[in-house]
């Protein structure tokens, strides 16, 4: 990474020092003089900055306690630390919209806490609380990150499935009056507690029992307070609507809650619904033109991730909760939905279970190793434990479609058992950008950081910019790339030097320093919608 200058002592921490009376710098295009006596805490000297939203140009960036107090083509300023980033992309700490690092996140674990997965990609802020599973206690899960901090910062989404099991259970019905307005009244705490907004997973039992009116009502309370709706679509593939009837139901949600909306690892699933990316683009397009806010998020896989039951067990036997599902598997009509489940997804060989005592094995080997049929062996899997598999179903022109698109921005979905948690950004740069030119490097980063920071409504992140918070990501653009791979997937990215997460350094060098400098995000309501 070249040279670096620093005193020793302040290694993996910066000085207290008095906050600058003036800011060093205020435009990208002229040069910044020095200003005395003023000190920073580090200086990050002669990258390429991509700022977020705006041109790259080479130059430096300072940073003093938690914000970035200048950046311009060259800074004249004492510094407690000097990082030479000559070759290296210099941009805005990456926001990951949707994920499942909720475990990571609060755990007792000091060092799971630190999120390394992340840290090593440069993402230093994540959402969590996704697919319909936020809890509604959200004050104790913000709250909690003052005890326990985390290596990189956090916000959450309350979630339908979390309120729906909560007040109606696992029924397949609609909700009484009185449930729907215990329903809307858990949204309304949860949003009041600092919650981005409501999430759901139409797609999973018990939240696919839903209609659309119960969810607008829930998303009209969340938008009322300010919050975005964020949607795993109730349909991905033709299992039950379709996507086509599933992005339009978003839409209309949209429309009628009056909030902006977040479609969620947008994809085309299946065999049958490769090559309708175009379409899908189309109707979102003109319900943006219409003047709804529809965006979108997206991993850089072929592959998903899911579970053997989500994958392969129709919907309506899933009804009642696992006991009643187990009941039904031997249903000649539920074994012929599993069936066309499976090839809708590419038959045995598409299904990689990725834990258990399978894992390793595509759902061909099982069968041979068994001396059954995929659909027995998927059955017996599925008695034992609802396993989870990688699930090869999309084609890379559909990838390529959706990525293009200004409004979709950069997400895992980080799950385990899928190289998407440790490897999506870095993947995304590098093959999507740098190898194959889907996207520029500008495309990458503003899709990445600023255009997420704006729908999801985090102030001062997002951008490196005099006053925001120091999130910042150094990488070597000839060497940042996933290592993990389907086979190894908890292996981490190669080419992040240095990551700086609210002011502190938490990658140095490309290691872990173990600063934990993170924090819970929340989403403030508009005065005078909440109890004092």
């Amino acid at each position: 990474m070249g040279s670096e200058r620093h005193d020793a002592s302040t290694r993996g921490r910066f000085l207290g020092l008095k906050r600058l009376p003036l800011l060093l710098c205020t435009a990208l295009t002229a040069s910044c003089t020095t200003v005395s006596p003023a000190d920073v805490d580090l200086l990050i000297a002669g990258g390429t900055i991509y700022p977020g939203g705006a041109d790259p140009f080479i130059g430096d960036l300072a940073v003093r306690g938690e914000r970035i107090v200048a950046l311009g083509p060259r800074l004249s300023v004492n510094a407690a630390r000097t990082i030479d980033a000559r070759g290296m992309i210099v941009a805005p700490g990456f926001i990951d919209p949707h994920t499942h690092m909720d475990g990571w996140l609060t755990s007792e674990e000091p060092r799971t806490r630190l999120v390394e997965p992340f840290l090593m990609q440069g993402v230093t802020t994540a959402v969590i609380g996704s697919d319909g599973r936020g809890p509604v206690e959200m004050d104790n899960l913000l709250a909690g990150a003052s005890g326990r901090p985390p290596g990189i910062n956090f916000a959450a989404f309350t979630g339908f499935g979390t309120i729906r099991q909560q007040v109606i259970g696992n029924a397949r019905r609609a909700p009484l009056p009185d449930e729907l307005e215990r329903e809307r009244t858990l949204v309304r705490k949860a949003m009041c507690e600092g919650a981005l907004g409501l999430s759901t997973g139409l797609f999973y039992a018990p939240q696919s029992f839903s209609e659309k009116p119960e969810v607008v009502a829930l998303a009209h309370v969340a938008g009322e307070l300010g919050g975005v709706y964020d949607t795993h679509l109730r349909d991905e593939s033709n299992y039950t609507v379709g996507l086509t009837a599933a992005v339009d139901e978003t839409i209309a949600i949209a429309r009628e809650a009056g909030i902006p909306v977040h479609i969620s690892h947008i994809k085309a699933l299946g065999v049958d619904l490769h090559g309708m990316a175009p379409s899908i683009v189309a109707r979102i397009e003109k319900a943006r033109a219409e003047g709804l806010d529809v965006t979108a998020n997206q991993y850089p896989w072929e592959a998903s991730g899911t579970s053997m039951v989500a994958s392969l067990v129709p919907l309506a036997a899933q009804a009642g909760g696992r006991p009643a599902m187990l009941a039904r598997l031997g249903d000649p009509v539920v074994r012929e939905g599993m069936a066309d489940n499976l090839r809708r997804r590419g038959g045995p060989d598409s299904l990689l279970v990725v834990e258990g005592p399978w894992k390793g094995r595509r759902l061909s080997e099982i069968a041979i190793a068994t001396g059954t049929d995929p659909l027995a062996a998927a059955t017996a899997i599925i008695r034992e434990a609802d396993v989870s598999v990688v699930s090869f179903n999309m084609a890379e022109s559909d990838i390529a479609t959706f990525m293009r698109q200004p409004w979709t921005m950069t997400g895992s979905d980080a799950s385990g058992g899928h190289p998407r948690m440790y490897g999506s950004f870095a993947r995304k740069f590098a093959v999507y950008a740098k190898e194959r030119r889907v996207i520029s490097t500008r495309e990458f980063v503003d899709r990445s950081t600023a255009v997420t920071a704006d729908f999801l409504g985090l102030k001062e992140r997002g951008r490196l910019k005099p006053g925001h918070f120091a999130d910042i990501a150094v990488f070597d653009p000839a060497t940042f790339a996933a290592g993990a791979t389907y086979e190894e997937p908890q292996l981490v990215a190669s080419g992040m030097r240095t990551v700086v997460v609210n002011g502190q350094l938490a990658v140095d060098a490309g290691s872990l320093t173990g600063a934990a400098a993170g924090k819970a995000l929340r989403r403030t309501p508009p005065p005078g919608r909440c109890p004092a």
